[in-house]
């Protein structure tokens, strides 16, 4: 993260969405070792990896590289606030995983407060999540110092009347038009559903005593 927001600090502000990945390619890359290479390249679980969700001001543009989402706002149907509508860019497998470590755990004679402490249905799950890490950067995309798949980065890209953008991380299970609502559905889900195995399924659950069960990034503004 601190790399990449190193790249985004110092880009010029014509940079484009395939500029910006190469260079933060780069950024990470010059943190490896080149002994580590060789086996970075067949093993995409050990490298340093991050998605990222990026707005171009000068072009117009909201790049999302790997599972990063956001709501696109507009009031020009008269309405005094916008409608927003929501996209994403979710990795592959990843909400099969989900469904099959909520399967592991409806179907276990355990009481769930177990999986609270000890998730044994997420590790039931690991060795199928590292598989698919084989494909990073393959059938998905994210900065981790190799090539970025940018077949997969989507690009959202908007016209010139006024706009509210709100960009976020995979962290809000409920992704609302304001911090406060977001944050009152992740409230909500953690004493509803700390192991996220209902309406929204998850591959880990809140960890006893946090109020998150991911890393969260949120930002609104208008342009």
């Amino acid at each position: 993260m601190q790399i990449i927001t190193k790249v985004i600090r110092n880009m010029e502000k014509n940079t484009s969405c395939h500029q910006f990945c190469l260079e933060a390619s780069r950024a990470v890359a010059r943190h490896y070792r080149k002994s580590q290479l060789l086996r970075l390249a067949v093993h995409p679980e050990e490298r340093l990896t991050a998605s990222c969700i990026v707005f171009s001001r000068l072009r117009r543009e909201i790049w999302m590289v790997g599972d990063c989402q956001c709501l696109i706002g507009s009031t020009t149907n008269g309405n005094t606030s916008p409608e927003f509508t929501y996209y994403d860019n979710p990795k592959p497998y990843e909400q099969e995983l989900a469904e099959q470590r909520a399967a592991i755990i409806n179907s276990s004679p355990l009481p769930h407060d177990h999986f609270l402490d000890n998730d044994t249905a997420r590790a039931a799950i690991i060795p199928h999540m590292l598989e698919t890490m084989q494909q990073q950067n393959k059938t998905y995309a994210v900065i981790d110092g190799f090539p970025v798949a940018e077949q997969h980065v989507k690009i959202l890209t908007l016209d010139f009347q006024p706009w509210e953008i709100i960009l976020a991380s995979d962290g809000y299970p409920f992704l609302e038009s304001t911090l406060q609502a977001s944050e009152e559905l992740l409230r909500q889900q953690c004493q509803q559903d700390p192991l996220n195995i209902g309406v929204f399924k998850a591959t880990k659950a809140f960890a006893r005593g946090n109020n998150s069960f991911d890393d969260r990034s949120y930002i609104r503004f208008k342009v």
